[in-house]
Parts: C-alpha cells; sequence; structure tokens
C-alpha cells in the first residue's frame, strides 16, 4: 500500500486563518440585534456594508475598505426603510450598487458615491414593493445585470429588472412554508431554495416550475441552508433529528440519497456557508461560534474532506465574504471573511503558505 493512499494530496491541506492587527479593525459599531439569520454583512472590493442598530426604522453603514479604526458615532448610515434591515447584498456587475431587504416589505435599490458617504443617504434610487410581509433574503443574479432575487416571509420568491422596477418573475405557491436560504447556480440558469418545510428544492425561475425535490434533507427542525456549487451539485448544512448539526452533498440529478453526509457536532446556531469555486473549499461559519471550519469538495468519495478549523475567542454575529477578485493573490490569499462582533468587524484572512 503506497503512502498516497494514506494521506489524500490536497492544495489546500495548510490554509491557515489568521485575524488582522487590532488597527485594522472596524471598532464602535452597534451590529444589528435582529433575530434573522442572515449574513448582516456584504462585502465588495471597494466597500464593506454592515446591519446596525437603529432608533426608529433600519439602517446599515457602509464603510470604504481603507476607513478603519474607531468609527464615529455619527457616522453617516444608509437609512431609508421604515423597519429593520434583514439582509443587504452587493451587485456584482458594479460595486457602488447595494440592494437591501427590510421588514417594512420593501427591497430598496442604493448607489453609494465614489468615495462612500458624507451624509445620510436616505433617497434609493429604486424601491421594489411586491411583498406581503417582511423581505428576508436578497441576492443578485450572477451573470445577469441589473437583476435581482428577493424572497418574503409571505413565501413568494419575485425576480425583478431593477433598471425598470417592475417584477419578472413571480413564483407564488411553490413554499409552503417560509423560506431560508436562496442560491443561483453559476450560471444563474437556475437557484436552489431551502425551506422551513426540511425540503430543498431546484427551481426553473423561467418556467416556473421546480426541477428537483428532497424532502426532509435534514431532519431537524431548526433553520437549514443550501447553496449550489460550480459543478451544479448542492451543499447544504442543516440539522439532524437529534439536533447534531450536519452537513450534506447532493447530487441535482438524483436527490434520494446525499452523496456525503457528515455530522458535526450539537450546538444550536444556524451554520451559514460560503463557497469558493475556484478552489471547490466551503467554509462553513456558524452563528454564535468563534470558529469557521473549511472543507474541500472532491470528486472521489467521501467527497466532503475536512480541512481544518480556524478558531477565535470571540463567538461571531455574522459574517462577511470577500469576492475573488478583492484579495491580495501576491500573498497567496484565497478568501478574507468579516467577522461581526458586538461591537466591531474584524478581517480574517485565509492563506495558503508557500513552499
Amino acid at each position: 500500500m503506497s503512502f498516497r493512499k494514506v494521506v489524500r494530496q490536497s492544495k489546500f491541506r495548510h490554509v491557515f486563518g489568521q485575524p488582522v492587527k487590532t488597527d485594522q479593525c472596524y471598532d464602535d459599531i452597534r451590529v444589528s440585534r435582529v433575530t434573522w439569520d442572515s449574513t448582516f454583512c456584504a462585502v465588495n472590493p471597494s466597500f464593506v456594508a454592515i446591519i446596525v442598530e437603529a432608533s426608529g426604522g433600519g439602517a446599515f453603514l457602509v464603510l470604504p475598505l481603507h476607513k478603519t479604526g474607531r468609527i464615529d458615532k455619527s457616522y453617516p448610515t444608509v437609512c431609508g426603510h421604515t423597519g429593520p434591515v434583514l439582509d443587504i447584498d452587493w451587485c456584482p456587475h458594479n460595486d457602488h450598487v447595494i440592494a437591501s431587504g427590510s421588514e417594512d416589505c420593501t427591497i430598496m435599490v442604493w448607489q453609494i458615491p465614489e468615495n462612500g458617504l458624507s451624509q445620510p443617504l436616505t433617497e434609493p434610487v429604486v424601491v421594489l414593493e411586491g411583498h406581503s410581509k417582511r423581505v428576508g433574503i436578497v441576492t443578485w443574479h450572477p451573470t445577469a445585470r441589473n437583476v435581482l432575487l428577493s424572497a418574503g416571509c409571505d413565501n413568494v420568491v419575485l425576480i425583478w429588472n431593477v433598471g425598470t422596477a417592475e417584477e419578472l418573475y413571480r413564483l407564488d405557491g411553490l413554499h409552503p412554508d417560509l423560506i431560508y436560504s436562496v442560491s443561483w447556480s453559476r450560471d444563474g440558469s437556475r437557484f436552489c431554495t431551502a425551506c422551513k418545510d426540511k425540503s430543498i428544492r431546484v427551481i426553473d425561475p423561467r418556467r416556473g416550475t421546480v426541477v428537483a425535490e428532497k424532502e426532509r434533507a435534514h431532519e431537524g427542525a431548526r433553520p437549514m441552508r443550501a447553496i449550489f456549487l460550480a459543478d451544479g451539485k448542492i451543499f447544504t448544512t442543516g440539522f439532524s433529528r437529534m439536533s447534531e448539526r450536519q452537513l450534506a452533498l447532493w447530487d441535482t440529478e438524483n436527490l434520494e440519497e446525499p452523496m456525503g453526509l457528515q455530522e458535526l457536532d450539537s450546538s444550536n446556531g444556524a451554520l451559514l456557508p460560503f463557497y469558493d469555486p475556484d478552489t471547490n473549499v466551503v467554509y462553513v461559519c456558524g452563528k454564535g461560534d468563534s470558529s469557521i471550519r473549511y472543507f474541500e469538495i472532491t470528486e472521489e468519495p467521501p467527497y466532503i474532506h475536512f480541512l481544518n478549523t480556524f478558531t477565535s475567542k470571540e463567538p461571531q454575529r455574522g459574517m462577511g465574504w470577500m469576492p475573488k477578485r478583492g484579495l491580495d493573490v501576491s500573498k497567496c490569499e484565497i478568501a478574507r471573511f468579516y467577522k461581526l462582533h458586538e461591537r466591531k468587524c474584524e478581517p480574517i484572512i485565509m492563506t495558503v503558505p508557500r513552499k
């Protein structure tokens, strides 16, 4: 038996995480206390946006990446919603456009000035109204410009043309219960949803039909998430019947049995998965955990390979994820997280060591 069979070859076995120095964190931010399982933070190569506590209505901070250190209490926010903001997402095609969904049943799209905010921003470019209950998820289409998906607590998924502010597709009646997460496929032709009825569904928005469905993907009653991987497989996080946290990998062609299923621990925070299509590494951050676990997804069994865990002292309330084009590749950086504490946001850099 050769040595290679014992130890799996991997370029990412030694990936390690490192928090930045204290002066490069964003301090004195009152992170939102809304009980909603979103990431509370969205990042792109120019700005970091964080949902914050606001009296009367909802607001979020937008800081240029270089504006580290202590953030003044009077720093201007984006504050046009009349209810708390639940989810925010940067447009992948324009670094100055951000969408926000809120408890006031509206979605607003904002244009952020070149150098960040100098005064509070109250006028959105577009207001999208179509949901009858609060909007918990907003996510931009990965390849088509000005296309935005929103999902609300009315169990309806809407796809908008932001340029003309009209509904392109209204997907009603596909979900009997609350939608926990929505993820576009790599080319944007389909998306997958995780729902409170414990099912994962793959949906073709143009036809408005469910292409594939797996009931009881995770037996537990707590929230689950599902994300599309680059090769069209689906990675899910959820809970077992004994309330242990699980990860699973599914083949959309055959959803009968998971390709891989792993149990992690019996903590109770929802797991937020982040996926890097270039390296095929999935990072899993639990809400209220103080660790980020990362796994490599491969073609041969057991498909999900645990790589390592990054641990820190303080629990995380939310997590932002930098797109690939914002990383410093000359330092072998393969991922960067923006971890939200109660009062600050701390970047964590994941690096592949050189020989």
